[in-house]
């Protein structure tokens, strides 16, 4: 199967072709034909399935043969990072398409407050949001939500995860119930389903891989103790330039400053991200990390998700996520689009019981790696005495 058998526009096959998009992803194949017929959905797909592109091509082509004026589609998702990447697929799909869009998240700057406020008065085809920050914008009385005809939930369980249901129902009651609504979710506890229920209308169901991680990545272990940890690294990357691009992910950002500042101090080509950055900053970080400037970038969870970065070779939990579904997400940045990747996680005494829930979430028990020569031998995995 390919693009070709969905009939979309030409100006959208355009795009297509620009970006190099040539066969649908499984996600893709199942959710672009129930979208073109009007359906609502609630789709389980975890990062780097291309649900994206799942979602954003089949609506593009409804508003091409569907013309009308203001806000169409609105985009809710959990973090400005996955705004911001949104915002650019939206521009890379629509480039010879008579489309505006705009991405609405949080910061600082004044600049990027008016950009946000004049997109949204002059009624953008497509906005990408996080909650928070619409739901200042609306406060302000200058958002006009009664022309969306389509909303799209992005990550809907971070979303949850990170305190916005009355946000995200609080938008809602601004939009038109005569509306096609789109949910996707890494996983589907209860609270989705319940969230579901309130929004959607005769859902059709689609479930791709739920929370495991995709089969090109190799995942590793070491059994360590804390202060074996950033040794660990710096032992780990010694000698390997063929590495060119590497995330550690810490769960702190106290831990985050102290990784980058070692491995700055071994003259390696590092940079961090984290909650004291100004938008501006992560943004300068992240677009080196893609133009290859940067080979190693240390980050706590806020880049988890919402990053689309080809071509990582490794990631290295430095500590064990306190979600399983988060291991999903992190080790789901490398072999990304059917590539193949690395992913190792550090684990201590008391995260040994956490490790044990996402072997049983992934369905597989993950290689628990001897430590390196010189290195005195690490706590023994018996997670039982350590749970909490």
């Amino acid at each position: 199967m390919n693009f070709k058998n969905f009939n979309f526009t030409a100006q959208l096959y355009e795009g297509l072709e620009a970006m190099r998009f040539t066969t649908p992803t499984p996600i893709q194949e199942q959710a672009i034909p129930i979208i073109m017929k009007g359906n609502d959905i609630i789709a389980c797909a975890q990062t780097g399935t291309g649900k994206t592109a799942a979602f954003l091509l089949p609506v593009l082509n409804k508003m091409m043969l569907n013309k009308s004026t203001g806000v169409t589609t609105l985009v809710l998702l959990p973090t400005r990072e996955l705004a911001i990447q949104i915002d650019r697929q939206i521009e890379g799909f629509s480039y010879f398409l008579p489309v505006t869009s705009i991405a609405v998240y949080g910061g600082n700057d004044a600049e990027l407050w008016d950009k946000q406020k004049n997109a949204l008065i002059m009624g953008a085809d497509l906005i990408a949001a996080t909650p928070g920050r619409l739901i200042q914008h609306i406060a302000m009385g200058y958002v006009n939500l009664s022309t969306i005809k389509y909303l799209i939930l992005d990550e809907a369980d971070r979303m949850l995860d990170m305190g916005f249901h009355d946000d995200i129902m609080h938008i809602i009651k601004d939009i038109p119930t005569d509306r096609q609504t789109l949910m996707f979710s890494a996983t589907m506890p209860p609270k989705i389903r319940e969230l579901a229920k309130n929004i959607l209308k005769n859902p059709s169901e689609i479930d791709i891989a739920i929370a495991k991680p995709a089969e090109g990545i190799i995942q590793g272990a070491y059994l360590v103790y804390d202060y074996q940890k950033i040794p660990l690294i710096n032992s780990l990357l010694k000698g390997k330039e063929d590495l060119k691009s590497i995330i550690i992910f810490s769960s702190t950002k106290l831990k985050v400053k102290e990784i980058y500042r070692s491995l700055k101090g071994q003259r390696y080509n590092v940079s961090a991200i984290h909650s004291d950055l100004e938008q501006s900053e992560r943004d300068s970080v992240m677009l080196d990390f893609r133009n290859k400037k940067l080979s190693i970038i240390v980050a706590t969870d806020i880049i988890a998700r919402g990053i689309d970065v080809e071509g990582i070779d490794l990631i290295i939990n430095f500590d064990v996520p306190r979600d399983a579904e988060d291991y999903v997400h992190r080790v789901g940045r490398t072999a990304r689009a059917q590539s193949t990747g690395l992913a190792l996680t550090f684990i201590n005494e008391k995260e040994q019981y956490n490790f044990s829930l996402i072997e049983k979430l992934i369905e597989k028990e993950i290689n628990k790696i001897p430590l390196p020569k010189g290195f005195q031998k690490g706590p023994k995995y018996n997670p039982k005495n350590f749970r909490v």
